[in-house]
């Protein structure tokens, strides 16, 4: 989440009276943003209701069955891979090599996109639409605002596109505030730093109210009571769990630019992508529906019954989830990442607690949230804000601003999960300087 191409406004000052005037821009991009989310999240919705629910009805099949599982899955693989090879665009940029921050894509490329993240989100491909649903964004916002008012720069229009979406998807503008905290710093304008954080926060604020009319957004849980004050053993616990959900985390982060690479010398993504959703199907089977989807439903129902999971159950889910992240990731499949690093945190954290019971549940769920995705998005904001969100328990954050430390030790060194220029090179048979090896 390092890239700033296109969010990176050119120079002009930030007059009260340049604020209040791209203010106007600022809410219509906020709500397009947040409704263009809705549509789409709705549509694979009822596309899920028809493979998940609907079909296995009327075939007297149970959704649940392991061979249902392996045939939505394998099929998923079948119509994603026709449209990223047949359709204008080829379903857009692989998501493995995109963070959030995109460039606008043409517009003859956007259909197949959203086409390709509806079948992934209804046919229980794991990752989330994060990625594929701001460049969606980010290229209309940019195609339309050019149309109607060629002052505002492009640049400016697809800041507050992603700022939008991101708080749409997490139903608040705190967390595009946290993202555009770093972001905002390279911004050219002079001006203070909430000046530059204005109209991100514009955008964001009308995503995020947008979001909560139609319905959505992050959904939280109140474990029990509240943490309270911060206890040392506590301290020390936490940071135990937050550093190994990490450490595990980056094992699928070193796995996946050679996963990548296996999928990738299949060449044709007809090939490719369905030999990811076919592995896709066996690791269904052997999870089960609960590691399927994007994860945030299925979080909510890990942490509805946790007595219901035992400690050899999580591991099996963590395993098998982190290894859906990768392959989907991998093989081709259009999505984000971060969600389902979600899933995979609240696993390590209920496993963390169930091996140390002296850690509160609702910390060590935090912990693990905060870990995991710490070592797949990056970003300590983030990781910090949705470990407190999902847990819904804003009494845990001291201890977490401290406990997020040695986790930033344990991945700062480590790459990032994202395939690199130089990892392409790679696959082509080039060194990173571009002699063939």
């Amino acid at each position: 989440m390092t890239g700033t191409s296109a969010a990176s406004p050119p120079e002009a000052p930030l007059t009260v009276g340049r604020l209040a005037l791209l203010s106007i821009p600022a809410l219509l991009i906020g709500v397009l943003s947040a409704l263009s989310l809705w549509a789409l999240e709705a549509l694979a919705g009822l596309l899920e209701d028809t493979l998940w629910t609907n079909t296995p009805g009327a075939l007297g099949i149970q959704p649940d069955n392991p061979w249902w599982i392996f045939t939505v899955l394998t099929f998923t693989g079948v119509a994603v891979g026709l449209v990223v090879w047949l359709a204008p665009g080829h379903g857009g940029p692989d998501s493995a090599t995109t963070e959030l921050e995109p460039h606008p894509l043409k517009l003859s490329v956007l259909p197949g996109l959203a086409i390709v993240l509806m079948l992934g989100l209804a046919g229980g491909v794991s990752l989330g639409p994060e990625n594929p649903i701001i460049a969606i964004n980010v290229s209309l916002a940019v195609a339309f605002v050019a149309r109607i008012a060629k002052a505002v720069p492009p640049a400016l229009v697809g800041a507050l596109a992603i700022a939008a979406t991101i708080g749409a998807l997490f139903g608040t503008p705190v967390a595009a505030a946290l993202v555009f905290t770093g972001v905002v710093s390279q911004f050219r304008a002079k001006g203070s730093l909430w000046d530059k954080l204005f109209l991100p926060l514009v955008a964001a604020g009308a995503g995020s109210i947008t979001t909560h009319f139609v319905g959505g957004g992050l959904q939280t849980m109140q474990l029990g009571a509240p943490y309270g004050s911060p206890q040392p053993l506590d301290l020390l616990l936490g940071a135990v769990v937050a550093c190994l959900a990490a450490a595990f985390a980056l094992v699928g982060v070193y796995l996946f630019p050679l996963v990548h690479r296996a999928f990738r010398a299949l060449r044709h993504p007809m090939l490719y992508i369905v030999a990811g959703g076919i592995v896709l199907g066996l690791l269904g089977m052997l999870g089960g529906p609960i590691t399927l989807f994007k994860g945030l439903e299925q979080s909510a129902e890990l942490l509805s019954h946790p007595d219901d999971y035992s400690p050899g159950e999580l591991t099996v889910i963590l395993l098998v989830k982190l290894a859906a992240l990768v392959v989907a990731a991998s093989a081709g499949f259009r999505g984000g990442r971060i969600f389902p690093a979600v899933f995979i945190g609240v696993a390590a954290g209920m496993l963390g607690g169930a091996l140390l019971p002296a850690l509160p549940f609702g910390l060590a769920v935090a912990c693990g949230v905060l870990g995991v995705v710490l070592a797949v998005a990056r970003d300590g904001w983030i990781a910090l804000f949705v470990a407190v969100a999902v847990v819904g328990d804003v009494t845990v954050l001291p201890i977490l601003c401290l406990i997020v430390l040695p986790g930033w030790l344990t991945v700062t060194w480590a790459r990032e999960m994202l395939i690199t220029p130089d990892d392409l090179a790679r696959e082509r048979g080039f060194d990173p300087a571009g002699s063939v090896r």
